[in-house]
This record gives structure tokens, C-alpha cells and sequence, in this order.
């Protein structure tokens, strides 16, 4: 088992050592009281370009890891994009990067000033909703479109699967709901999502809260990685481990109880910003 373990750290300081993501992944797992039992991945080809003598080889790589804290054992899973090129059989230029919300999607604040909506009243099922969240967090109801960045289509899906009602159709900066064919921006992007929780007085609404440990199941965590003020990224709360902290499930680049910090993410930076929101109060 320990050689297991070892193979997957070795490969992982070996080919993404520019990314430093599993030196901050180590870190944080030692800073949580966190021991890495065992570890399994699997590499899905997904794509193969060639061009100029040279071969692009594009991986999702499925990893599971089992987490001992305490006495507890819990298992995290992700999947890492890989990206690696070929050349006379030698491989360069390998990148692992997870994907965010593109700024081009970014929009306005959704409108809230609506008596419709200011009306509506939901009590929010946070069990339904992390059952929903633990049975997609790897594949995409076919009820709903899937978007090539997904996270916050998925967590709107958890959070109306848990009973909040959409509001605001059919106009795409007003409330937050999801049709055939349309949907509001508040539904599928980052940014529009983290300001409709802070906004909304009724139906689904969030309240801020001081951090994360304040946080319970069912709840939500907004993620701005650059610290610019764009909110890229959005998670669901799941669980909370040996210590008290949120562990989340989310979309793009998929996990299940992954810590929420996301510190051993691609797309984290030193200037990360977070937004913790209690649903339904």
C-alpha cells in the first residue's frame, strides 16, 4: 500500500512540479491532520492531435484517494485535466489546469426589485440536496443542458433539488431559473450566482456567514481565485471533517469531498477570495 502511495507522489512531483499543486496538496492534508492511506488513478484518453512530428495527448485523470483523520476514513475523488506533449518519445511540456468560469461570461448582477418574487417562500430539503449533489457529482442529468464549465449549473441543480424555487423567468438578469431553452445568468455563472445569493430576499437566498466552519450541509461556497472581484467558481457543502470543516462536491473539474479550501487547486491563488453563504435563511 505504502508502495501505491508512493508511485502516485512520485508521479505527481515528477510531471506537474511547475504547477506546485501536490506540494500545496501535501501541505494541506499535514496542516488538517490528514494521512493519504491509498491512492488509485486512472488515465481517459479524451483527445489526440498531431502536428509538426509532434503528438498532443489530452487525459482526464480520475484520482481516488482514501483520507484518514482520526479515527475516521473518508474518500475524496477529483477529475484532473492532463495535458502532456510528445516529441522523439520524450514527453514535454506537460500542464495540469483546472477550469474556472471564463471572464467573457461574466455579467451584471441579477435584478431582484420584483414583487413576484420578493413573495416566494421555500423551506430548503438540505438532505434532497446533497443526495442530488452525491449522485451527479460525476455525471450530468440529462434533465438539464451540460455546459463545458459547469460548477454553478450543477450547484443551482443541487440547490432546486432541495426545493428553491425559480423566479424571475423569462428575463435572463432578473431571479434565478432554468427552461428549455433559456435560463437566467444567476443559474449558470459564478459571478451572476454569488450575487444572487447576497441579493435575494426571498426563495432562494443566502446568508453570508463569518466562515467556513460556520457552515453546515447544504449550504454554498463562491470563489473568486484571482481576488479581482469576478467570482469564478461555486461548491456545495457535503460533510464536515474531523475538524469541523466543510468538504464539498463540484462540477468542471468534478470532486466529491474535496476540502473546500480548494488550496491545492491549479487555478488557486495566494489572492483568493471566499464567499460562504447559509441557504434558506
Amino acid at each position: 500500500m505504502e508502495k501505491l502511495v508512493d508511485y502516485w507522489q512520485d508521479f505527481f512531483q515528477r510531471e506537474h512540479q511547475e504547477d506546485n499543486w501536490w506540494t500545496r496538496k501535501k501541505a494541506l492534508c499535514e496542516k488538517r491532520g490528514v494521512t493519504i492511506v491509498r491512492i488509485q488513478g486512472e488515465g481517459h484518453l479524451h483527445q489526440e492531435l498531431r502536428y509538426e512530428g509532434k503528438q498532443q495527448l489530452q487525459y482526464l485523470l480520475h484520482l481516488k484517494m482514501l483520507m484518514k483523520q482520526g479515527g475516521n476514513l473518508y474518500q475524496e475523488e477529483q477529475h484532473i485535466p492532463y495535458q502532456f506533449e510528445l516529441q522523439n518519445n520524450s514527453i514535454s511540456n506537460h500542464k495540469v489546469r483546472e477550469m474556472e468560469q471564463p471572464h467573457e461570461l461574466v455579467t451584471r448582477e441579477p435584478e431582484l426589485s420584483n414583487s413576484a418574487i420578493n413573495d416566494v417562500r421555500f423551506n430548503y430539503d438540505r438532505l434532497a440536496a446533497i443526495k442530488y449533489a452525491n449522485h451527479w457529482w460525476n455525471s450530468y442529468n440529462p434533465a438539464y443542458r451540460q455546459f463545458d464549465v459547469d460548477c454553478t449549473n450543477y450547484i443551482s441543480q443541487c440547490l432546486h433539488a432541495g426545493g428553491a424555487p425559480m423566479t424571475g423567468a423569462p428575463n435572463r438578469g432578473r431571479g434565478w431559473w432554468y427552461g428549455a431553452s433559456n435560463w437566467s445568468f444567476s443559474w449558470a455563472v459564478a459571478h451572476s450566482l454569488r450575487w444572487y445569493l447576497s441579493g435575494s430576499s426571498s426563495g432562494l437566498k443566502g446568508k453570508e456567514m463569518e466562515a467556513a466552519t460556520d457552515l453546515i450541509p447544504g449550504d454554498v461556497i463562491c470563489y473568486d481565485f484571482e481576488g479581482d472581484g469576478r467570482w469564478n467558481h461555486n461548491t456545495i457543502v457535503v460533510a464536515k471533517d474531523g475538524n469541523g470543516e466543510p468538504l464539498v462536491n463540484a462540477h468542471t473539474s468534478n470532486s466529491t469531498h474535496r476540502y473546500w479550501s480548494y488550496e491545492d487547486s491549479t487555478a488557486w491563488t495566494p489572492n483568493i477570495a471566499y464567499k460562504f453563504f447559509r441557504i434558506g435563511e
